[in-house]
């Protein structure tokens, strides 16, 4: 039984979790910082909490059925309106673009002409000559790239812009980039 008669006992709790909204953080802080019981309990919290860290999350996720069962129970409960949890984002799989070079769609802009991707490229693999529409920025995550007189290597980023182009753009070791440019660029 919580021994905690503190009205914000209950939001000591919630703060644990991590699960507070940033705008209150600060209050439940002080509050705790100047209450006994309310420090007991988050003493008495955090091994339970980082407990449940390590676990896979999946696990701690209810299905997407039972959240949207819930959220209208509780609507029904309060007399207001479902909050349906967002959809969930499936990881896209990776497709060849061209011989050596596959790609894996992250997201696309299609007001803005703008896509995000990775790109991985086959040791020897090319990626043709283009010329950019709007601002291309690559940032790689693994091997060496060479970006025309450039050769950048894993962490480094290269910003090209519009109007400029890339003659030759080949991996020796093959490399894996994040890649987000336009639609609307030119291959030669």
């Amino acid at each position: 039984m919580n021994a905690n008669r503190c009205p914000q006992a209950e939001l000591v709790c919630v703060y644990a979790l991590h699960a507070l909204p940033r705008a209150d953080v600060a209050a439940i802080e002080a509050h705790t910082a100047s209450c006994a019981g309310c420090q007991r309990e988050l003493e008495a919290l955090e091994p339970a909490v980082d407990a449940l860290v390590a676990w896979p999350t999946d696990v701690l996720r209810p299905a997407p059925s039972l959240q949207r069962r819930l959220a209208v129970r509780i609507a029904a409960e309060n007399g207001g309106e479902p909050l349906l949890p967002p959809p969930q984002w499936h990881e896209p799989q990776w497709e060849e673009a061209a011989p050596g070079i596959s790609v894996k769609l992250l997201a696309t802009d299609t007001e803005r002409n703008i896509v995000s991707m990775l790109v991985r490229l086959a040791p020897g693999a090319s990626y043709p000559a283009h010329l950019h529409a709007g601002v291309e920025e690559l940032h790689l995550l693994d091997g060496e790239l060479w970006i025309d007189e450039r050769k950048l290597y894993p962490g480094e980023y290269n910003r090209a812009e519009p109007g400029t182009g890339d003659q030759l753009v080949w991996s020796g070791t093959g490399c894996t980039c994040v890649l987000i440019t336009s639609t609307k660029d030119i291959l030669r």
